[in-house]
């Protein structure tokens, strides 16, 4: 059989983060800022630019701070993916009221972070 070509980890895969990775650090360091692609409306992220093949935001997610909490407890739960962009991992994912969020690395300086949902079938393996 042949290998596969394939030289980063698969982009929903659970991992363990770097040696020497501290989560409670790391998480005090992410912050979630959205993107305007996902917004029918102005918001923190900006005016409404909403992409015709984005997912359109929640109307009721709109508090920036309380994202940014779900997004830190994801980071120290260990539930991101094995691809790391400077010091952050490229993918996080959060559970909330029964809602899976993928929340993706957009400026891997700062630790910032966008957001969307995900259905059940795109889940990566190992999440509960």
């Amino acid at each position: 059989m042949r290998a596969s070509g394939r030289r980063r980890p698969q982009r929903r895969q659970i991992a363990s983060p770097p040696l020497g990775v501290d989560l409670h650090e790391l998480a005090d360091r992410v912050s979630y800022v959205g993107s305007a692609e996902h917004k029918r409306q102005p918001s923190f992220a900006g005016p409404p630019r909403l992409r015709a093949d984005a997912s359109r935001c929640d109307l009721s997610l709109a508090d920036r701070d309380e994202l940014t909490a779900w997004l830190r407890e994801a980071v120290r739960k260990g539930q991101f993916g094995a691809h790391w962009e400077g010091d952050f991992p490229r993918y996080v994912w959060v559970l909330h009221d029964s809602n899976w969020y993928e929340g993706r690395l957009v400026n891997q300086g700062l630790g910032e972070y966008k957001g969307y949902p995900l259905k059940k079938e795109e889940l990566p393996q190992g999440l509960p």
